[in-house]
């Protein structure tokens, strides 16, 4: 660790050099990440407009669009220093600008090898595309109403409870879906579930549908396939309203090939803003890498981020690839044991982990209530610790192992062959004072090639069996059952945040899969289908009250926010799990056909308990075995490592129910 030590305070020098380099050269990172303010295009006060690029291996550049008739020479613009161009165009006679709002424009570079290549600016806000055409096309937005934020930012939550999102497939209909949509019959059902945070994919506007936003062509374009950039201010605005922070799903870890809707070959060189072949592409995700050693490069991405945060009020970031960044190999073919050496090597690339120090330095310091969450599968160690302890910065990581297993589990082992240890170690085994996010699944697990947990769980059951008006067969049942008492043992003991994606909080009944080449274009099944939540005899409905219950009952006592829990009992023969955390105790029993009666379970603070959850209520599709009324005081008797212990009368075996039963303190 003493390695550890010295590497992450090798890259604090770093960071502080950088951070007087920016003050030096820009004037301090405020002005530096708001250089959108000057790249790209921009009307200035006499109605005129300033065009700026950076395209250091271009031989000329001019602008093109509707306003000069596509006339490729009209409009040169002039080298600067450094790679820059620049370009000032008239307003018209009537002193309107000379390029209208929603009208058509390219960058036409000019290469030395005499190439005339036509380019969508990398600072673009809007860009479209035309039914019929494979190209986007950049297109000026300045409308004359813009959006003006009504509602502050909400508080960033003690608790995080996020709901992963994709506004594109938020509407059972087999289309794409509106930011309007999502606004109107999306935001009041999260509202209701009790998230308190939404996580947005595929904002970024990204030319192929299917690639789920992760292939990003347009950097500072919110995707127009969903509507304008001003809907989904108000989007945003409206979630502010009901007390949600919003999240954007940022990728800066790599960027689609596309060229002439994209960034690669912007200039015509093969590097710009990337590094060159081989370093600069990424031979899994056929995508390119960016050079995070570059400065226009950091202008751009660090700007991108204060756009996002400045522009459409996001309240932070998922990053999205985080593994990729951090090390030269991309995690490729390498498995991550925990042992040092791993993390701190010479396949670490020093660029990026400075890249995201940096990123994470400016947002905490600029926004101190912006929330950060890395995707990193690696575990690199100070990844969620602050930078000023030699940290990456970053708030949270996504705790990849806990879906993986869940999956595993339920692909490999029968209900009886649970192993309750492995289980409990895998939703425990984090490093301790860096916070998780824990999940049972998110979009990851819902993608076509896998199953959902309700899948998994019921499969084609799903589709005959879950209607209230017959009976439940044995399937449906234990399916219904492992389905809450996943999700509240992951809630309750895997992290310090919880996410869901959309619709598996009520067991969506299909995988997701974007229209594409092999399934004829199809919309089938990138849609969820919220109308299930509207048939009142469905048992989706069930799954659905439980969740947001599990969230309310979270959000009254706290236990995300609360240091880890203890866990008192691990019972392999009994199939069991006690732990208790921020004053609530929470049991499980995962026994295919064993009942217990009179079970005796550890609790560290004396008092009454009274049960406050209980995945067995009938409201969720259990079979309402419980008495709420009952009340449960503890004895001075020590038991499993805790000072005082319970006598739990009715403790049900899962297959015929399920008790998740949460009993909350209550003491008199």
């Amino acid at each position: 660790s003493r390695l550890n030590g010295m590497r992450h305070q090798d890259l604090h020098v770093l960071l502080k050099k950088q951070l007087s380099i920016l003050e030096e050269a820009e004037g301090g990172f405020d002005q530096f990440t708001r250089s959108y303010r000057s790249f790209g295009v921009h009307r200035q006060s006499d109605n005129s407009l300033f065009f700026k690029e950076w395209a250091p291996a271009a031989e000329a550049l001019f602008l093109t669009g509707e306003f000069n008739n596509w006339n490729k020479f009209s409009h040169p613009y002039t080298k600067k220093e450094f790679g820059k161009w620049e370009l000032i165009v008239p307003p018209k006679h009537d002193n309107s600008p000379a390029v209208g709002h929603n009208t058509k424009l390219k960058v036409l570079v000019h290469t030395k090898d005499g190439e005339r290549l036509y380019r969508i600016s990398p600072w673009a806000k809007y860009v479209t595309r035309e039914e019929k055409s494979v190209i986007y096309d950049w297109v000026h937005w300045d409308p004359p109403q813009l959006y003006s934020h009504i509602h502050p930012r909400p508080k960033k939550p003690t608790s995080l409870r996020i709901y992963e999102a994709h506004v594109g497939i938020a509407s059972p209909e087999p289309k794409i879906a509106s930011y309007t949509n999502f606004t109107h019959n999306v935001l009041p059902r999260i509202k209701d579930l009790g998230y308190n945070c939404i996580q947005l994919m595929a904002i970024m506007e990204h030319a192929y549908y299917a690639s789920f936003g992760y292939q990003i062509t347009s950097f500072f374009a919110a995707s127009s396939r969903y509507g304008t950039p001003e809907e989904l201010k108000q989007l945003i605005d409206v979630a502010h309203s009901m007390g949600i922070v919003v999240l954007l799903d940022v990728v800066h870890s790599h960027a689609s090939k596309n060229t002439e809707d994209g960034l690669n070959r912007f200039d015509g060189s093969d590097s710009c803003f990337f590094h060159s072949p081989p370093r600069g592409e990424h031979l899994m995700w056929d995508s390119r890498l960016f050079n995070y050693s570059s400065w226009e490069v950091l202008r751009f991405l660090l700007s991108n981020l204060r756009w996002w945060m400045e522009e459409y009020r996001f309240d932070g970031f998922r990053f999205d690839g985080v593994t990729s960044m951090l090390y030269h190999h991309h995690g490729i073919g390498t498995g991550f044991s925990g042992d040092y050496s791993e993390y701190f090597g010479l396949q670490v690339d020093e660029d990026s982990l400075v890249y995201l120090m940096l990123a994470n330095h400016i947002l905490h310091t600029l926004y101190p209530d912006c929330i950060t969450v890395a995707e990193d599968v690696s575990g690199m160690p100070a990844l969620c610790r602050r930078v000023e302890e030699g940290g990456l910065g970053f708030d949270y990581r996504l705790a990849m192992a806990i879906p993986d297993k869940w999956i595993q589990i339920l692909k490999e082992f029968k209900d009886e062959d649970w192993n309750m240890g492995n289980i409990v170690h895998t939703l425990t085994n984090r490093r301790y004072g860096e916070k998780c996010i824990a999940y049972a699944e998110s979009h990851d697990q819902a993608l076509v090639g896998d199953k959902t947990l309700a899948f998994w769980l019921m499969d084609k059951e799903m589709y005959t069996n879950m209607s209230t008006l017959i009976p439940m067969s044995s399937i449906t049942d234990r399916g219904m059952q492992l389905h809450k008492m996943i999700r509240l043992l992951t809630h309750g003991l895997g992290g310090e945040g919880y996410l869901n994606f959309m619709g598996n909080e009520f067991g969506h009944p299909e995988w997701l899969d974007f229209p594409r080449e092999g399934n004829n274009q199809s919309y089938h099944y990138a849609r969820r289908q919220f109308n299930l939540l509207d048939t009142d005899h469905l048992r989706y409905r069930q799954l659905y009250a439980f969740d947001r219950d599990m969230n309310r009952t979270e959000d009254k006592y706290g236990w995300l926010a609360a240091p880890p829990a203890f866990i008192s009992a691990k019972h392999e023969g009994d199939k069991v799990i006690v732990f208790d955390r921020a004053n609530v105790l929470f049991i499980f029993n995962f026994h295919p056909d064993k009942s217990f009666q009179d079970y005796r379970v550890g609790v560290e603070a004396p008092g009454k308990y009274k049960i406050k959850l209980d995945s067995d209520e009938v409201l969720y599709g259990g079979h309402g075995r419980l008495d709420h009324n009952t009340e449960f005081f503890t004895e001075p008797t020590p038991f499993n490592g805790r000072c005082n212990s319970v006598m739990v009368n009715n403790f049900p075996q899962v297959v015929k129910l399920s008790l998740l039963k949460n009993v909350s303190m209550n003491v008199n």
